[in-house]
């Protein structure tokens, strides 16, 4: 990475553990695609009123050539991500399926729609 990775956390202390496997998992990305330029990370509980736990948001900035990948979802009703960590794993396999294919699409791997068959 070109520029060094940020992790923010909202609505919860900083934590080192959790910050050490975000740097572990965002290093793995670039087996993904080689040219990543920065990553930026933000951990974010969110305060519901739900008879459970709260849940964790994570979102993630990627910037590559020509391109800016944002993955961020909501996970209202998932009570898997009471578990930030669960949160992280799934956010950052959501980024490498992502940068993947824009990998592949940048290596012209990937047929364009409006392409017609070839005729033989």
């Amino acid at each position: 990475m070109q520029i060094p990775l940020q992790v923010t956390f909202r609505g919860i202390p900083q934590s080192e553990a959790m910050e050490a496997k975000i740097r572990e998992k965002a290093e793995k990305l670039e087996r993904y695609h080689d040219k990543i330029i920065s990553c930026r990370v933000m951990v974010e509980r969110t305060h519901h009123k739900h008879h459970k736990g709260d849940l964790y948001h994570v979102r993630i900035d990627l910037t590559v050539p020509n391109k800016e990948i944002v993955i961020s979802r909501e996970h209202h009703d998932n009570h898997a991500y009471e578990d930030a960590y669960v949160a992280i794993r799934d956010a950052f396999q959501a980024a490498a399926r992502q940068l993947e294919e824009y990998a592949r699409i940048q290596r012209g791997e990937v047929k364009n729609r409006n392409q017609k068959p070839a005729l033989g």
